[in-house]
């Protein structure tokens, strides 16, 4: 198998975890928006015109993502990938501060924690920064930049949906007494968002590296021989 059928096997893997959350965080935890008898819906419908715009914001953001970083939509349908890129950054420019915005006025007064509050903010300025630096070099050209930093831009996107599916694995209702996992998951997702994304930027240099060194050894050895 070559390294680019490889590299390509693994993308397509991430993306099927991804999907697989989403479906998971739709039907566990986001069922409200569509079924006003949900019961969290009581908690949701007090500021519900706030909710809206950064869930269509958020979730735009969150679905087209993968689609930029399909290389054959890239390569033949630029425009395309121009006009999705605009709403991507449109989604996360909006929902990212809609969402801290909604911690701190609504759910903090509903007895929510304020290191919630924080790590709204923490995760808002994470996803807004490395989306505007995406933005500004491909508006400047540097594509390679642009992609390295969209990389990073939805690899915190997606701890909105990494921190519902292990809090919904491990049995954590939203309650009081598990205000303290939530952070604590909150915080381990956010940490590790950039730090896997710049893995997954470096992996195909990482093999091409180690198939170079590879041949070199072996062609040495062949010499030898």
């Amino acid at each position: 198998m070559t390294l680019y059928k490889k590299w390509l096997r693994a993308k397509y893997g991430v993306f099927g975890i991804i999907f697989f959350m989403m479906v998971y965080v739709w039907i566990h935890n986001e069922r409200f928006v569509v079924h006003s008898d949900d019961p969290a819906w009581k908690h949701y419908e007090t500021f519900k015109w706030w909710l809206l715009p950064h869930i269509l914001a958020s979730a735009s953001a969150l679905l087209l993502g993968p689609m930029q970083f399909s290389e054959r939509l890239r390569r033949r349908y630029r425009k395309l990938h121009r006009v999705l890129g605009r709403v991507y950054v449109s989604g996360a420019l909006i929902g990212a501060p809609l969402g801290a915005f909604i911690q701190y006025r609504f759910d903090e007064r509903l007895g929510m924690s304020r290191a919630f509050s924080i790590s709204n903010v923490v995760d808002a300025l994470l996803w807004m920064i490395p989306t505007a630096l995406g933005l500004i070099f491909a508006l400047r050209g540097k594509i390679q930049q642009h992609s390295q930093w969209m990389t990073r831009s939805y690899a915190v996107a997606i701890v909105f949906l990494e921190t519902r599916v292990v809090l919904g694995l491990g049995g954590w209702q939203a309650s009081p007494a598990n205000f303290p996992k939530f952070e604590t998951v909150i915080w381990i997702n956010l940490a590790f968002s950039i730090l896997l994304a710049d893995i997954a930027i470096s992996w195909q240099d990482l093999w091409t590296t180690r198939n170079i060194v590879a041949k070199s050894i072996a062609a040495t050895r062949s010499r030898q021989a």
